[in-house]
């Protein structure tokens, strides 16, 4: 079920809500987790099963961990869970890829090929399988003590406004929630949620959906047709489509929680305005680059390794693994590596040179960013090095497309939202709409503002087919 469509905003949210509030607290829980499995059983009614028995068995040797006190035992379970909730992993998400590209060998050997049936992956798996790995080694760590009941595991994975696409909340950091958060089920709190949700439904259906027909339009034009302007505005058209795409999804997903009691983490900070690749990943899916750095990039030695070229492994291997996380195809490793090399450059000499120059060095970071950005919208590297081709070389334009009226209006609103916390009075505005207490006549502005976007946004919806969640698919 998207969040953006007819389905959830008319039926779904309002029933849930209603039945949400007017239950007793005893109860709030277990209507959640009933929302939750529904919502998630309606997009993927097979895969339901395989997340239920997944948080069945890591429930259970959780808890027979925890209990344990030598430690070899604790790793060896340790190691159990990790080796289900990866397996799972990536037997649904990189088995195909790894066969394909067998085969492929195999056929230049000439050697019959595996045979193998495509899998379809389950939808949001990437998300979820993080967040079972945050709970087994937070555990371990004894950062935290395990969840008292079976249901409350369910619940921490479960949690519909997060299930599919993050934000990655790590559990320590929300187990407390799981016990005590209708104490934040304010008034305030409530209608903060509901502005959050509509800000982010707005940055999804009015601007993400509109960059991404126009991404889709060009990126899949024959190479050949491709004009170096028109490659250039498929290039930006994702870029934008992509930030809104993602940070509209999570801010309806911080809104939904709120509603709730819930406080998710930030997944975003205007990541388009970094002064260096390095600011950016402090930016762009912060909740992901959280993750990387404790479960991964530390245990890997951080930045506490003796040997400079140990330190640039590790910062390589990270955004590597990143790369495929978000994705089985070269692309994805292409992308990872592309990152993972200007990280290298920024920390032996670039970024001393980008810090003299302020703000301005966002007009580095911007087109790197960008340009990274083909490989994950082709994924297939020899396609994105022909669009890169493109780009690079003058074509001259075929009109075979051309931007409309509708597109210019909201890559200009792409543009302005983007970049509008440069100045001082967009830094204000937004720490005055997302963060600060509202008054009465600050509530009475976004009640306005949030009822038209809905009105805009609901239209919008009934009268177009393109409605993608582009993270929807890790």
């Amino acid at each position: 079920m998207v969040f953006s469509s007819i389905v959830f905003l008319f039926y779904f949210l309002p029933v849930f809500f209603l039945i949400y509030y007017l239950a007793d607290k005893r109860y709030k829980n277990a209507i959640i987790l009933a929302g939750s499995v529904f919502f998630y059983a309606w997009g993927a009614p097979k895969f339901i099963f395989i997340l239920l028995a997944t948080t069945i068995i890591d429930f259970y040797v959780v808890r027979l961990m925890d209990r344990q006190v030598q430690k070899v035992q604790r790793v060896l379970l340790l190691c159990l869970s990790l080796s289900i909730n990866l397996g799972l992993l990536f037997y649904f998400k990189y088995s195909n890829f790894f066969v394909e590209n067998m085969n492929h060998v195999l056929q230049r050997m000439g050697i019959k090929e595996i045979a193998w049936a495509r899998l379809i992956l389950p939808i949001g798996i990437s998300f979820y399988t993080f967040e079972t790995i945050t709970y087994v080694v937070d555990v371990y760590r004894k950062v935290h003590k395990p969840l008292r009941n079976f249901w409350d595991y369910q619940l921490y994975i479960i949690l519909f406004p997060k299930l599919i696409a993050g934000p990655i909340i790590r559990f320590h950091d929300f187990a407390n929630q799981i016990y005590d958060h209708t104490g934040f089920e304010t008034t305030d709190n409530k209608l903060r949620g509901l502005y959050r949700f509509l800000i982010g439904l707005g940055k999804k259906v009015l601007i993400a959906n509109v960059m991404g027909a126009s991404a889709d339009a060009i990126f899949t034009m024959p190479q050949h047709e491709l004009g170096t302007m028109t490659a250039w505005l498929g290039a930006l058209s994702y870029t934008f489509q992509i930030y809104f795409d993602f940070s509209g999804y999570s801010d309806m997903a911080i809104g939904l929680g709120l509603m709730m009691g819930f406080r998710f983490p930030e997944n975003f900070n205007n990541p388009y305005t970094a002064v260096s690749v390095t600011d950016f990943w402090r930016r762009w899916h912060i909740t992901l680059g959280t993750w990387m750095r404790n479960y991964l990039y530390i245990p890997l030695g951080g930045n506490k390794v003796n040997n400079k070229l140990r330190l640039y492994f590790n910062l390589w291997l990270v955004f590597l693994l990143s790369g495929l996380w978000h994705g089985a195809a070269w692309g994805f490793v292409a992308w990872g590596l592309y990152h993972g090399f200007f990280l290298v450059v920024e920390r032996l000499f670039l970024g001393r040179w980008l810090q003299r120059l302020g703000k301005a060095a966002c007009l580095y970071t911007f087109p790197v960013i960008m340009i990274g950005w083909v490989f994950f919208k082709i994924e297939y590297f020899h396609a994105a090095l022909g669009y890169f081709k493109r780009m690079f070389s003058w074509h001259a334009d075929t009109r075979g497309w051309m931007p409309d009226k509708e597109y210019l209006v909201f890559l200009a609103a792409a543009i302005f939202f983007s970049f509008i916390t440069l100045t001082e009075a967009g830094k204000r505005l937004q720490e005055k709409v997302f963060y600060k207490d509202y008054t009465v006549t600050m509530h009475m502005a976004m009640a306005c503002l949030g009822i038209a976007l809905f009105i805009i946004s609901a239209g919008r919806i009934t009268v177009s087919t393109f409605n993608p969640f582009i993270y929807f698919r890790f």
